[in-house]
């Protein structure tokens, strides 16, 4: 099992705050949701349910979910919409063969320690439960991540030990999972270009905290400063509109 920390130090989540900045995670969950086709009956596991919108969908199709997440605001948010939402870390799932399926979308890059969490989540299903999960893959705001490094760079400050994700490539993935006893159906990544609701310094705000974690304000605000300059030649239009240049690994699997 890979000796890394569980979770990127400095990031916190804020619901409202997700609701502003990103609510097109949910929204861009459709596809995902989809292939897990939920039925009548099916008791669902949602992995990293953050405020619970997508949960709340998929609990209309009949199945029974519970949601599980690592912040206490989000299974705040998600407990407000009168859903099951349980306050756990991914890494240490409580589970035993009681889930007919387990879901998770936009979650699993932030689990860094995937083996653990991808051993926890064949240990939560039934025997022939499906797995079936949306997260970043490889290449994911890769231009994003190469700005905010490089600012740190200049000021003489790691980039590469502050980086909060894990954006594996299919095969790597695939990998791990049937390792883990699964068998893989379908997994892909996915080009998805998305457009910011409030622009690069909103999704900044949300995300990228981890790489500016523990930095003095002015250090900080130089940081973001620069960022945003080398990345509006790239990913803002001639509008003021910008776009995050994502890349989703998609899969399907069942034990």
């Amino acid at each position: 099992m890979t000796d890394v920390p569980h979770n990127a130090p400095g990031q916190h989540w804020n619901a409202s705050g997700y609701d502003r900045h990103a609510d097109f995670v949910p929204a861009l969950g459709e596809a995902v949701a989809e292939l897990l086709a939920p039925r009548p009956g099916e008791r669902i596991l949602d992995l990293g349910c953050g405020n619970g919108t997508l949960t709340e969908a998929l609990a209309d199709s009949g199945a029974t979910l519970v949601g599980v997440d690592g912040s206490a605001d989000m299974v705040d948010a998600a407990r407000a919409r009168g859903l099951d939402a349980r306050l756990v870390d991914a890494h240490h799932l409580p589970f035993d063969h009681e889930f007919d399926a387990v879901f998770s979308n936009a979650a699993l890059h932030w689990m860094l320690n995937h083996e653990a969490v991808v051993a926890g989540i064949r240990r939560a299903l039934k025997p022939g439960g499906r797995f079936v999960a949306e997260f970043g893959g490889h290449g994911n705001v890769a231009a994003i991540c190469t700005a905010l490094m490089a600012a740190l760079h200049v000021r003489g400050i790691s980039g590469k030990a502050r980086f909060p994700w894990y954006f594996p490539t299919a095969e790597e993935y695939r990998d791990c999972l049937e390792a883990a006893g699964f068998t893989v159906d379908t997994i892909e990544l996915i080009p998805r270009p998305t457009p910011l609701p409030t622009g690069m310094a909103g999704w900044l705000a949300t995300f990228a905290n981890p790489f500016l974690h523990g930095l003095d304000d002015e250090v900080r605000e130089a940081v973001l400063e620069d960022a945003l300059a080398w990345l509006a030649p790239s990913l803002c239009d001639s509008h003021g509109n910008w776009t995050a240049d994502y890349v989703r690994l998609r899969l399907a699997a069942h034990c």
